[in-house]
């Protein structure tokens, strides 16, 4: 996991792979208040963004999730939310497995969470199998503008 501001892009480049960047890239040049939401192609299926707007919930009603094809740029363009993040864990109960229809793991209950606060301007990454729960509360619900650009994890 990967968890800064998205003006230091600078301090990425030298160091991610380059479709880690051309994600991060597309997040700091595109006016995302002006997309609407839905899906956008950066390359097609490889790299692409799901724009997204809603408002925060509690926490207790996320379920923590984890994917494997795709890793995930999850990046804020207005509000603030929660995202509980945890590393991968052999013992984590899998609820619900939606691999084969969205790339998608639902845990039940999962331990030694992290709470990352998103506000404007933030992004955090999460490579496969690691455990994330979006959408969350930060002290009070919030209108989230957010845009979650997936990157297929065969090309890094």
């Amino acid at each position: 996991m990967i968890f800064d501001k998205i003006s230091n892009l600078k301090l990425y480049e030298k160091v991610l792979p380059a479709p880690l960047i051309k994600g991060l890239q597309y997040l700091k040049e595109t006016d995302i208040v002006k997309l609407e939401s839905g899906k956008y192609e950066i390359d097609g299926e490889n790299i692409f963004a799901m724009v997204q707007d809603y408002s925060t919930f509690p926490k207790e009603e996320r379920r923590p999730e984890a994917h494997r094809k795709y890793i995930d740029i999850q990046y804020l363009s207005k509000g603030s939310e929660i995202i509980g993040f945890a590393p991968a864990r052999s013992d984590y109960q899998i609820d619900e497995d939606l691999l084969e229809e969205k790339d998608l793991l639902f845990y039940s209950q999962i331990y030694d969470e992290t709470d990352l606060v998103l506000d404007e301007g933030m992004f955090a990454i999460f490579f496969p199998d690691e455990i994330h729960r979006p959408c969350c509360q930060n002290r009070a619900e919030s209108y989230v503008k957010k845009v979650v650009v997936k990157v297929a994890a065969s090309l890094i």
